[in-house]
């Protein structure tokens, strides 16, 4: 982990914390807008070999809306890497552990030092890449969000990790076992899927998690929505053709001031509380 980015900026230091959440101790940084009154929460979660520090643009932009950040380090990364935690090999596994953790976030942020601050019956799920991967996956059985982001992910594991025939990018670099994805692949699991809102943001030429990996899921869901009588209009989709960023999956290049405002946007409409 690059020391370089575990400095936070002075006005995001001064209102987060970094503590461990949960029996399995999650590690965990919490950025509130005065640590005074309740405010709603948006639970991040960032990719593989990357760490929770790393996004300080994005949760100053959520503590400006009025709503906190809990961004969580996922197994094998940040304060709890280790020697193989970033090998794509053990992303299974990391979602695997990952799973269960997220509710033990969600129980803590209801207890103690967080119940008066934290309100959760305004949390919000998301994440980019693999930890957008678990937020998906996550959604797809009971749980008390109201709304989901998801970043340069994929909700459907069998088209990014066994694409068919003339299927875009490369080849992903590691094969998996598909009765191991079965389980941990969203799209295997709509039915459950309650409907909420839902903002997908996507670089049409990302070289390590494909559009067409992602849009089959996008597509699905929106059909899921239709049968359940639900309004399709609430999954919010934007993709750029191009942007410039490292393999089209590092952030969005010189579009990460307009995602990042787009999320914040969706957030504010979706997660705060409706005065009127």
């Amino acid at each position: 982990m690059d020391e370089r980015f575990l400095k936070l900026p002075r006005s995001l230091e001064e209102r987060s914390r970094v503590v461990r959440l949960g029996k399995a101790g999650v590690p965990a940084l919490i950025a509130h807008p005065d640590w005074e009154t309740p405010a709603p929460c948006m639970i991040w979660m960032h990719g593989r070999t990357a760490h929770k520090e790393l996004d300080a643009g994005r949760y100053l932009r959520w503590l400006r809306a009025g709503f906190a950040a809990c961004a969580i380090d996922l197994p094998g990364h940040g304060q709890r890497a280790g020697a193989d935690g970033h090998d794509p090999s053990n992303s299974l596994d990391t979602l695997d552990q990952l799973l269960p953790e997220i509710d033990q976030v969600v129980g803590a942020l209801g207890e103690g030092e967080y119940a008066g601050v934290i309100d959760t019956e305004r949390l919000g799920l998301g994440g980019m890449s693999l930890g957008g991967m678990g937020a998906l996956r996550r959604l797809c059985d009971p749980h008390p969000f109201v709304c989901a982001a998801a970043e340069a992910t994929c909700g459907s594991l069998r088209d990014l990790y066994f694409p068919g025939p003339g299927a875009a990018g490369a080849p992903w670099d590691v094969t998996h076992d598909p009765e191991r994805v079965r389980p941990l692949d969203p799209i295997e699991h709509l039915v459950t899927w309650r409907p909420i809102p839902l903002l997908v943001l996507h670089s049409e030429a990302d070289e390590m998690v494909p559009w067409d990996a992602q849009r089959p899921f996008v597509e699905a869901l929106r059909a899921h929505y239709r049968t359940s009588d639900a309004d399709e209009g609430m999954i919010e989709v934007t993709t750029w053709h191009e942007t410039g960023a490292p393999r089209e999956h590092l952030g969005f290049g010189r579009y990460a001031n307009d995602a990042k405002n787009l999320q914040t946007d969706f957030l504010r409409r979706r997660l705060m509380v409706d005065d009127g």
